[in-house]
């Protein structure tokens, strides 16, 4: 049996224990799509963790989508990627992982994440993944 996970319906969010709660929350508070073509999320403070040097990495990350059956919801989407803060991942494999939850949670048509990490060391970066139901 699977557990399932809820946020509060309103006081304070809970601090996410791990990312797979995360995953969990985006999945389980999903709701019924309605007739809309196209999503975009920008999160414009993203925050996780360089897994060589512990240090933070700052940025922002934007995610388009199309939605099958079922929506993202905003407020899960925080908490989300509030996860990441303490989680070591490279900004290539945050892209990724990011594009692979929604297709978890969401099962869209498609999925676009790019991620924007700021300049650490002089040296900005930014990552896209993709991923389409038809392939």
């Amino acid at each position: 049996m699977s557990e399932n996970y809820y946020l509060p319906r309103s006081g304070p969010m809970p601090r996410p224990d791990s990312v797979k709660e995360g995953r969990e929350i985006l999945k389980d508070e999903a709701f019924e799509a309605p007739n809309v073509q196209t999503i975009t999320f920008k999160a414009l403070e993203f925050t996780a963790v360089c897994p060589k040097t512990g240090q933070p990495d700052f940025g922002q990350v934007e995610i388009t989508y199309t939605p099958n059956e079922k929506c993202i919801e905003s407020k899960s989407l925080k908490f989300y990627l509030w996860s990441y803060r303490d989680e070591g991942a490279y900004c290539e494999s945050l892209a990724a992982q990011i594009a692979d939850d929604f297709v978890y949670a969401i099962d869209p048509l498609n999925v676009e994440v790019t991620v924007y990490q700021s300049a650490r060391g002089g040296i900005e970066l930014t990552t896209k993944a993709v991923r389409n139901r038809d392939e």
